[in-house]
């Protein structure tokens, strides 16, 4: 049977044909009654949408999404009578990518608000099966942080990165940068580790020639290299408590000196820094300045470590596979998988994809067993049976764990109402030992 097709008013329907960027115009049930030709090309292929409903377009769903775990921003407007943002994983013709997502409620003549208008812009350098392995994720931990980042990427604001080793941090600046106005210009990485404090300021900031043993000629800093674009300090916390204050001049003044110079310089940058270490600790220890740490941390972003998001381990698995051995499609078996899923991975998505590159090597055929992983990890996997309200319960902790609102917020993105919720969470309270 046809699907009944709402009509709209042609001066409507021109209107967002003609605005900028991937638009559509939707109805109360989900249903896309005008689709521009700009999200036409970008998330159909250039075939006609109209009709469908906007969760089977952009996740092949068969229900909400908000039914599948992820923030539902048409249901919210209804609520709220606003426009609401959230960061989805839509399918493209390109692969699966994490859209940015507005939707803006329209009031009618009698001021109920019957239709809404949805921009969808694609966050630069995240697609969720692109070649930066480690932005693939669903995880609402993960989700959190993505979008956060797509928020600050497009300003210049100064960005401090905070997560353990291996979660992807330099990874996370690049798609910052990219994202940027800056992406046409120099990413410049640092790494501030490990290096002697002359030899830092030597690359930092550069030399003339003469200015020590082995200078023999004039060396541009990495700051000058950056100009225009991003210099991003890893491990921002191991900076020589002597280079800090010459940090904190160039990020205020844009000045600098190369060493053995005397001529004032100066550059333009937009600074993202990282680091795996307690600034603050440092702070309160003397070892890091509060005035530097103030400058850099205008905008901190927590990448999740792997543990904090374990339903992603699947979608990550799979993509590292498809690059550590393209064209095999190599997968796992459910006991390797259910073996890594319990495995708290302290390197993270570095240690994971150093897993699987070791048992591919292993594995004779295309399937990973668990015996291909090493034993230690292999012994943690004890098959147990979980009833399907066990699983309920571990998902609602996980939910609770990484959710920062309120318990309407937590009911609202679970799809449940408020009530339900309660009852589930004295059974979970009940539950724990």
């Amino acid at each position: 049977m046809a699907q009944r097709r709402r009509q709209v008013p042609v001066e409507l329907a021109s209107l967002v044909e003609a605005l900028p960027g991937p638009r559509i115009l939707l109805d109360a049930d989900y249903r896309i009654v005008v689709a521009n030709r700009a999200y036409r090309e970008a998330y159909s292929a250039g075939e006609s949408v109209v009709g469908r409903r906007c969760y089977d377009v952009s996740h092949g769903y068969d229900v909400p999404c908000d039914r599948r775990g992820e923030s539902c921003p048409l249901k919210t407007a209804i609520a709220s009578g606003h426009v609401e943002r959230v960061l989805h994983v839509h399918h493209t013709p390109r692969g699966n990518e994490h859209v940015q997502v507005e939707l803006t409620p329209l009031g009618g003549t009698s001021g109920r608000i019957s239709l809404f208008v949805e921009r969808m812009e694609t966050l630069a350098s995240s697609r969720a099966e692109s070649s930066a392995v480690g932005l693939v994720g669903r995880a609402p931990a993960f989700q959190e942080m993505l979008s956060m980042v797509s928020r600050v990427a497009p300003t210049d604001t100064s960005v401090l990165l905070l997560g353990e080793t291996g979660t992807g941090k330099e990874m996370v600046a690049r798609a910052i940068h990219d994202a940027s106005g800056r992406s046409g210009a120099p990413f410049v990485a640092v790494d501030c580790s490990g290096l002697a404090e002359t030899l830092f300021e030597s690359e930092l900031f550069g030399h003339e020639r003469g200015a020590f043993t082995g200078a023999l000629a004039r060396k541009s800093g990495l700051v000058e290299v950056a100009a225009g674009g991003t210099l991003f300090l890893d491990e921002v916390g191991d900076i020589p408590l002597g280079l800090q204050v010459k940090l904190l001049r160039l990020l205020e003044t844009g000045a600098f000196r190369r060493v053995g110079g005397t001529e004032p310089l100066h550059t333009d940058f937009r600074l993202i820094a990282a680091t795996h270490r307690d600034l603050m600790r440092l702070v309160r220890e003397e070892r890091f300045r509060s005035d530097l740490y103030f400058r850099i941390s205008a905008f901190p972003v927590h990448l999740p470590a792997l543990r904090e998001r374990r339903s992603d381990i699947p979608l990550l698995a799979e993509s590292l596979l498809s690059r550590i051995a393209p064209g095999r499609h190599v997968g796992l078996s459910a006991e390797a998988l259910d073996a890594l899923a319990r495995h708290d991975f302290p390197g993270n998505v570095r240690e994971l994809r150093n897993l699987l590159e070791r048992a591919n090597l292993l594995a004779d055929g295309n399937v990973i067993e668990l015996g291909h992983l090493p034993p230690g990890l292999a012994g943690a996997a004890v098959p147990a049976a979980r009833t399907l309200e066990d699983a309920e319960l571990v998902a609602l902790a996980e939910a609770l764990a990484l959710h920062r609102g309120s318990r309407r917020s937590l009911a609202r993105s679970l799809g449940i109402s408020e009530r339900t919720l309660y009852r589930k969470l004295r059974r979970l309270a009940q539950a724990r030992p």
